[in-house]
This record gives C-alpha cells, sequence and structure tokens, in this order.
C-alpha cells in the first residue's frame, strides 16, 4: 500500500483539492471556499491579481495588505494575531522571527523544494560562487526544528520563510536627459546632477546604497556594509548630509509609486529604485534604463511566513498556497515585472520562449516584450538591462541587511532625513 503523507496528497495538488476518496479532502473541497487567509507585506508582491488568481484555482480567499517596509517589520514584530500569513523580505525576518510570531516551516510539504534556487538554500548562485555581504537570504532561512528560535546554517528541514521572490538592485536613472553613460554608483553623488537625485527613505536599504555610493567614491571599503560598526555609519551619514545640504537631493521616497512619478516626470533622473518601478516608468511611454554598475547589484529577497497561531484547516491552505506559489503561474507574472522567481524552472511553462529568452536568459527580444497588464516594455532586438539572471545574480555585492548596530543606524538615518 502507498503510504499517504501530506506531501504526497500536497503533489496531487488540483485533486486533492477537488476531493478524493481519503476523507479529509472531501472535507477540505467543501471547507476551502469559507477559509480567507489574511496576508501582508509590500507592495512590490501584494498584488490583487495574485489574490484572484489563487480564489479561481484553490477557491479560498486571500486578502492581501500592501504597506512600505518599514510598516511590514513593526507589524510583523507587534501585531502576530493581525495576519496568516506575512510576506516578508529576509532581513525583515531577521528582526520578526526571534519574535516568535511566525511558525517554522516543513521543508517535505514543500513539493518544489529541491528546486529553489541555491541561493536560498547555501547562499550560492554556483558552485564557486562567492556568497554576497549583508543578510544573505540562506544565513536567516532555517531553523533548528519546528520549535526552533534561532537560525541553523544549514538545510535542517525547516524553514523561516518560503523563499517566492528576489532581485538584483541598481540605480534607475533617464538616459535621454542624462545624456551620457552612467558606469558607478558614485555618480548618484554628482554634482551634475545637483537637485535631480533621489535615495530611498527606508533605512535598512539606503543605508546600502549609500555604502555602494562611498566605495565606489573610494572614500572606504567596508569589512561588510552589512554589518557597519558606528563609526563606519558615521563616516556613511557624513559624506551624505554634506551631499544633502548641497542640494544634491530632490526627494526622498518610501513608496513604489513615489519613485515611479519623481522619475516619469523627469524630476529626478537618477534614483536608488526597483524594478517593477522602471517597468511602470516604461510602461508611460518615457525612457528608463535600470542601470548595471561596475561595482554590482544591492540585492534583497523575500519569501511567505505563517503566523505562529495559524493552524488546522487554514494552515492547510497556506500550504497548498505556497504550493501553488512555486508551481509557475506566480513567477512567470514576477518574471515579466523584472523580478526572479525562487522556482525558476515552473515558471517557464507560464512565460513565451520570447519572454524567457528576454527576462531569463538575457537574450535580445524576438517580439515585443510587455509587462503583465500588456503595456510594451521592449521592442525585437533589445536586450534586457544588466542581461541574463546568472550576469545579474551573479554580480551581487551585498544584500539588504540588518546590522547589530541598527538602533543607532536608524537613529543616524533619521537625523540624516531631517538635516
Amino acid at each position: 500500500m502507498t503510504k499517504v503523507s501530506r506531501r504526497n496528497i500536497l503533489k496531487g495538488g488540483a485533486a486533492f483539492a477537488a476531493g478524493s476518496t481519503l476523507g479529509a479532502p472531501m472535507i477540505w473541497a467543501q471547507n476551502i471556499k469559507d477559509v480567507t487567509l489574511r496576508q501582508f507585506g509590500t507592495g512590490v508582491s501584494n498584488l490583487n491579481d495574485v489574490a484572484n488568481k489563487v480564489k479561481e484555482d484553490l477557491g479560498f480567499t486571500l486578502e492581501m495588505t500592501a504597506l512600505d517596509s518599514d510598516s511590514v517589520t513593526q507589524r510583523a514584530a507587534t501585531q502576530p494575531n493581525s495576519f496568516d500569513i506575512a510576506d516578508i523580505e529576509y532581513w525583515i525576518c531577521k528582526k520578526v522571527w526571534p519574535t516568535g510570531n511566525l511558525q517554522a516551516m516543513d521543508t517535505s510539504k514543500i513539493k518544489n523544494y529541491d528546486k529553489i534556487v541555491g541561493i536560498f538554500r547555501n547562499g550560492k548562485l554556483t558552485p564557486e560562487s562567492t556568497i554576497a555581504q549583508g543578510t544573505a537570504p540562506h544565513t536567516v532561512g532555517f531553523t533548528e526544528g519546528p520549535d526552533g528560535k534561532g537560525f541553523v546554517d544549514n538545510e535542517s528541514g525547516w524553514m523561516t520563510l518560503i523563499p517566492t521572490i528576489y532581485n538584483a538592485d541598481t540605480l534607475g536613472i533617464r538616459p535621454d536627459l542624462i545624456g551620457r553613460p552612467i558606469k558607478n554608483w558614485s555618480e548618484l553623488l554628482n554634482p551634475e546632477f545637483k537637485g535631480k537625485a533621489s535615495i530611498l527613505d527606508i533605512s535598512s536599504i539606503g543605508i546600502m546604497d549609500m555604502a555602494m555610493v562611498v566605495e565606489s567614491m573610494g572614500e572606504y571599503t567596508y569589512p561588510d556594509k552589512g554589518n557597519m560598526t558606528r563609526e563606519e555609519i558615521d563616516l556613511t551619514m557624513k559624506i551624505f548630509t554634506e551631499a544633502k545640504q548641497n542640494g544634491q537631493f530632490r526627494a526622498f521616497w518610501k513608496s513604489f509609486d513615489e519613485s515611479v512619478n519623481l522619475m516619469a516626470s523627469g524630476e529626478v533622473v537618477i534614483q536608488s529604485m526597483w524594478s517593477p518601478a522602471i517597468t511602470a516608468v516604461k510602461s508611460k511611454g518615457v525612457e528608463c534604463v535600470y542601470q548595471p554598475l561596475e561595482e554590482g547589484y544591492r540585492s534583497w529577497g523575500g519569501g511567505i511566513g505563517l503566523s505562529a497561531s495559524l493552524s488546522g484547516l487554514e494552515r492547510d491552505a497556506a500550504y497548498e498556497y505556497i504550493n501553488w506559489y512555486l508551481d509557475g503561474w506566480v513567477g512567470g507574472y514576477l518574471m515579466r515585472q523584472g523580478y526572479y522567481s525562487a522556482v525558476p524552472e515552473t515558471s517557464k511553462a507560464h512565460m513565451t520562449e520570447n519572454e524567457w529568452g528576454y527576462w531569463f536568459e538575457g537574450k535580445p527580444a524576438t517580439d515585443t516584450i510587455t509587462s503583465p497588464t500588456g503595456d510594451a516594455l521592449a521592442q525585437a532586438g533589445e536586450v534586457r538591462d544588466g542581461g541574463s539572471f546568472q550576469d545579474r545574480m551573479g554580480a551581487v555585492a551585498c544584500w539588504n541587511a540588518v546590522m547589530d548596530e541598527n538602533q543607532y543606524m536608524v537613529r543616524k538615518w533619521n537625523e540624516f532625513i531631517a538635516a
């Protein structure tokens, strides 16, 4: 007799949801439509199209709330009963996991676990890869067991977050308004762009952009950009405060929409940016480039965490959702915005050969490349900014991070914004 495990049932996917002779799944099929799971996270991945597709494919309701990164951190750490699913970044996990508000997840229930990219499992894109500075996802991705309170440095079978989305971030530029090549992070503080530069006002991410700039300027080389000493924080803030007082910055943005508006209007020509914001600017017919830089990328990764209080049918539904998430439809949707899926190979089945070639392999487009909403982003012959997945994720210099001196850093950041 075949052993029936939760994992085998999950592998059945749709058949399981539709009900079978196993008894419990019949109850599942009847009751699943009554389940509502409350998810929150940043606007990057809390998308209405995903919630609608969940309802269509799995039958239950996903209520999504999009917040900025700092609000996400605060909610996950202080309001454990306000959510079922936390869609958060790995640096945020470092702050939230110690609170006990999330539960460890059993990787044997994740049907595509073996296909998750190495970045999230051992930190390496390829066996030869150097692990970048900062809070690399695999360093906070595993815990010692179902009741784990700390992080472990091996694939323990219990994850803090199931990885879903990640990218290599760089500076966004308006090449039509700049009129010359941009190759270095230091250009953010070039007086040539006085009053037309911007940096994001999210301290844990912004300071990493600052560090990339400081190193690019030749001012200082950090032993670990993701874990600065107080002296290094002071040095970094001093350089940027002087630039601010000299009028370098047009604005500081917190939300995706703010960054899009600054760039599309031409008020800003060079700034911290996220991939879908570039997509949004281009979809308005405005020239905008996610510029590869010689010093490499600042990277981030996100995943799905489950509330410690989630149990029973709701928790089963959450695992079903995670497996569905990694099954390819969402991956294809995210890749069309310039992100990467934690399980790229399942996304391929949900993309055209042209899309996969352009977004993942760095090949020239063979036809028009469109966003998930159908806006044209690139024409035949164009190549993605930065090239292939291997080229981009292979050039990550640091990950978004939480430092030992985090409280001091946040205080100094607030002083910088107020200066």
